[in-house]
Formats: C-alpha cells, sequence, structure tokens
C-alpha cells in the first residue's frame, strides 16, 4: 500500500481513503454528509460503504508501517 503504480488495491485502498476524507472535510465545515445524502442515513448500503471506507483507513495505517506485498524489491525496509 505504497501507492505504487502496478498494484490495483493500493489504488483502491487510495481511493477510498481520499472519499472519506472529503467526505469527513463536508461534515466538519458544512454539516454535509455526501454517503448519507446518496444512501440514506444508516442503511445497509451505507453501512457498507461506511465499512470499506473505514477498512481503507486501516490498511492505509498499516502501509505506514508495512509494505505491500505486491511491491516487491521496490519498498525500503520501514521500522
Amino acid at each position: 500500500m505504497t501507492g505504487g503504480k502496478d498494484c490495483a488495491v493500493c489504488k483502491i485502498v487510495g481511493v477510498l481513503v481520499g472519499i472519506g476524507a472529503l467526505n469527513w472535510g463536508l461534515v466538519g465545515i458544512f454539516g454535509i454528509d455526501v454517503v448519507e445524502k446518496l444512501l440514506g442515513q444508516m442503511t445497509g448500503p451505507s453501512r457498507v460503504v461506511y465499512g470499506l471506507i473505514g477498512i481503507a483507513g486501516l490498511l492505509k495505517l498499516l502501509s505506514l508501517v508495512k509494505c505491500c506485498p505486491c511491491q516487491k524489491g521496490t519498498c525500503e525496509t520501514k521500522k
């Protein structure tokens, strides 16, 4: 999850984290929750979106200490 150009998982995680960050920015500044507006308040689909964004955030945090397995040889060992 280092944002490598060949890693689809890294790209998906980055997009989901970006969407989550933008949504929380809109909530904080304008009080607008885009996911809620599009999918309804705590409906099944909105819970799936929030869950996927949460998992992506966790994976992004893990990438601070562990390299993505698909980036073998291109990622320096993280300590």
